[in-house]
């Protein structure tokens, strides 16, 4: 099993699909890049760790992909590519299906009862999802890194 995750946030997806206007992220102490990025996870990628694509990432990356003024064809299709191999499983993507635990209703539930007061704190719901994912994997014994521009969501 491999020991650590690394759980792709949306600023990140978009800077390393190169997302036009969404291509860097953090601030200065922290940028972000596409060839940052990238390098992490080949380095990454060669240690045996695990990618995850939670579905508040795809899907807000989706929606900056469909608003952008790049090719959002081929834009699309990357990220599409991506979700393909979460399904398939595909190393180095962990299975989507890892996740589903945290889209039944006990869970659904809980994200309900917490996430307004989360809300009062500037927490997006998608943020607390991409939470959600992290403690997922990190009771199952995986080390967890967001990868994230976003400092409060790193905390």
């Amino acid at each position: 099993m491999p020991k650590k995750i690394l759980i792709l946030d949306t600023s990140i997806l978009c800077c390393w699909l190169r997302v036009p206007g969404k291509d860097t992220a953090g601030n200065a102490q922290n940028r972000w890049d596409h060839n940052r990025i990238d390098q992490l996870l080949v380095a990454e990628r060669a240690r045996g760790s695990l990618f995850v694509l939670p579905i508040a990432s795809m899907i807000e990356t989706g929606n900056h992909i469909a608003q952008c003024t790049g090719d959002r064809f081929n834009l699309a299709t990357l990220l599409t590519n991506h979700l393909q191999s979460t399904v398939d499983a595909l190393s180095p993507w962990a299975a989507f299906t890892d996740q589903s635990a945290l889209w039944e209703p006990p869970n659904l539930q809980e994200l309900a009862a917490t996430w307004p007061q989360l809300a009062v704190g500037g927490t997006s719901i998608g943020d607390a999802t991409i939470k959600h994912v992290a403690e997922h994997y990190s009771k199952a014994g995986y080390e967890v890194e967001i990868l994230t521009g976003d400092e409060g969501l790193k905390a």
